[in-house]
């Protein structure tokens, strides 16, 4: 075999490994496929494994057999009370055709161009029938599966099965959010003066209680002073009584000594004048006898 066979060997040998690359593909489990010929779908594959396509002029898009998700920009939609709300929902769904998917939507960004009206418009249906105070209710859960099977009926020609539609999130427009918080906070603002009021009004009857037990145990108090000391007093008199009895001499002395001492009250108090008068009757004679006056 001279050089020139050996190389033409070679390059038909390259072209032949191009060619069965080109004409085969896999599908993986979790896939499917559909072949398309000059862009026109020739066969969908759902069953996994490798296959073959003609080379150079077929080609092979794959799509998911996994559950896929939808997402929704948010949809401001009026309840039956006529409440707004902004609702962010979502599918699942599953391809099950293929060449329809293709042939309708092409991709997913078009699929959610068709199917993301079809769910907003029973959406907003089933949202109409309810007040707003039923959405976080059991009867929420109801209306969603009557929106996922409308919802599903309509996606059939898309070639997708929609399992499910959920609410992400449910929320009020900003300027109604705004407009339940200031209410929210009057309410709060009003509640909180009536239990100051309350409390105000507890701490009054408390403090009126309080004044009144003061002023009943002062009073009390007082009168069982003044019991005391009017016994103490009628005891005092008893005893001074029977000490006159017993001596009157020395209780006469006794008490015109008190007499002298409180009259002469403080430390630095000085009497000046004659020894004469009551008060001086004991420094005369020891019965207390007056004095008889000096001699001129």
């Amino acid at each position: 075999m001279n050089r020139t066979s050996f190389v033409a060997v070679i390059i038909l040998a390259v072209i032949a490994v191009v060619v069965l690359l080109s004409s085969t593909f896999t599908v993986n489990q979790w896939q499917q496929a559909l072949v398309l010929q000059f862009g026109q779908p020739r066969q969908a594959i759902s069953e996994p494994g490798l296959h073959f396509k003609l080379p150079f002029i077929q080609n092979v898009i794959y799509f998911e057999k996994r559950l896929l998700n939808l997402d929704l920009a948010p949809a401001e939609m009026p309840t039956n009370d006529q409440k707004q709300v902004v609702v962010e929902a979502y599918a699942k769904y599953i391809i099950v055709d293929p060449l329809k998917f293709y042939q309708v939507v092409r991709d997913e960004g078009g699929l959610r161009g068709r199917v993301g009206p079809i769910i907003n418009s029973n959406l907003r249906g089933e949202i109409g029938k309810v007040p707003m105070s039923e959405m976080l209710t059991a009867r929420r859960a109801q209306f969603m599966r009557s929106i996922t099977e409308a919802v599903n009926q309509a996606a059939l020609i898309y070639g997708v099965n929609v399992v499910d539609v959920r609410m992400k999130r449910v929320d009020l427009p900003e300027e109604n959010s705004q407009a339940i918080f200031r209410r929210m906070q009057t309410q709060r603002e009003q509640e909180a003066r009536r239990l100051r009021a309350e409390g105000q009004r507890d701490g009054q009857k408390i403090k009126a209680e309080a004044d009144k037990q003061q002023v009943v145990i002062l009073a009390d108090a007082r009168r069982q002073a003044e019991v005391l000391r009017g016994e103490g007093d009628g005891e005092a008199t008893r005893i001074y009584n029977d000490a006159y009895g017993k001596d009157p001499a020395f209780f006469d002395f006794y008490r015109s000594m008190q007499a002298l001492t409180q009259g002469l009250d403080g430390a630095n108090t000085t009497y000046i004048g004659p020894p004469t008068g009551d008060f001086f009757r004991f420094f005369g004679s020891e019965q207390g006898s007056a004095s008889p006056p000096p001699a001129p």
